[in-house]
């Protein structure tokens, strides 16, 4: 990683090399509001711990304390750092709340990585092996990993690892053919992250095209997603022009799901700027804001809650763009 220019004490901003390359694709882009992912927290003894089977297998949990990464970013796609609790401000359905707890370390994660390697992926399944690479040498040493492919079915080629050998390992057997399966493979990974050791979860997706052979649909991985506590990152190598239906969708499919969860989809055109974004990811989960609240503990209706963040930055910084879910659904009685 780089640092770029110093703008005011304290703050910083941080830049991959040469990251002018891409168009970052997001559900959402706003220039001083971002909705933010909750996390659970485990019950304590003699608190309310109410389990609700979903229709979509979840398990909900009574949330005491929601806390939200959050990732902010200036229009050249550098990461901003060294922002303090006072620069945030944070609402819950338009309420606003107290930010009781404010951490901006490099704490670990639990990484996935989903890896198409369907026919299509042939001429670029190199690129998509240094970008797997890339990922696993920027991440926090203490962050754990597993790998799922994807082409006729998807398959859990190395379950959560510490070491990043036992994914590296993998690669170069790795050949593309089939077709693609790439919401299957997006489900399966969510499953498997629920064995993640680490509260601070993400999924890093490299793809070229949109779905054209999962049994389950766009709908059910997107409520799944809702459910779920985990960033999902996409990373889309495109062709200029679609042969089919299912191509010229794969852009968006990628862009919504990333945008349900507040992380970063990516488009590209060419395969060898890859690499840059897969480290551009990892930096993105070491750079971010975690923030923590207490929410209104006398609702148990296990409804949608809109969460939202607003910066209240220094005069002068240049136009900041902030990121995260959407929401989260509160607990039920």
């Amino acid at each position: 990683m780089q640092a770029g220019n110093q703008f005011f004490p304290g703050i910083w901003f941080v830049a991959v090399a040469v990251m002018m390359a891409f168009s970052p694709a997001r559900a959402q882009s706003i220039m001083d509001e971002v909705h933010i992912q909750p996390r659970v927290k485990t019950a304590q003894p003699g608190s309310l711990n109410v389990l609700t089977k979903t229709a979509t297998g979840i398990i909900r949990k009574t949330v005491e304390l929601v806390l939200v990464p959050v990732t902010v970013m200036d229009d050249s796609n550098r990461i901003v750092t060294g922002l303090e609790q006072d620069n945030f401000q944070l609402y819950e359905n338009k309420h606003p709340l107290p930010i009781k707890h404010f951490w901006k370390e490099d704490a670990p994660v639990s990484v996935g990585i989903v890896l198409d390697v369907s026919g299509s992926m042939n001429s670029k399944i190199d690129r998509a092996r240094d970008a797997v690479v890339a990922l696993l040498e920027a991440s926090n040493p203490q962050d754990e990993f597993f790998l799922t492919t994807f082409a006729d079915q998807p398959t859990l080629v190395q379950g959560f690892t510490p070491k990043v050998d036992d994914i590296r390992s993998q690669l170069p057997f790795m050949s593309a053919r089939g077709r693609t399966s790439l919401i299957d493979a997006i489900v399966l990974a969510v499953n498997q992250m629920r064995k993640a050791r680490y509260q601070r979860k993400a999924l890093v997706i490299i793809s070229d095209g949109g779905d054209n052979r999962s049994r389950y649909t766009e709908k059910d991985v997107k409520s799944l997603i809702k459910e779920a506590d985990v960033l999902v990152y996409s990373i889309g190598i495109f062709d200029t022009e679609f042969q089919t239906l299912e191509e010229r969708l794969g852009p968006g499919l990628l862009a919504g799901i990333s945008g349900l969860t507040g992380a970063s989809a990516y488009t590209l055109a060419n395969p060898n700027y890859l690499p840059r974004i897969a480290q551009h990811i990892a930096c993105e989960l070491r750079n971010q804001y975690i923030l923590g609240y207490s929410p209104d503990g006398s609702r148990h209706d296990g409804k949608w809650r809109k969460i939202n963040v607003r910066l209240a930055v220094p005069r002068g910084l240049p136009t900041l763009r902030v990121q995260a879910r959407t929401g989260y659904y509160g607990p039920t009685e």
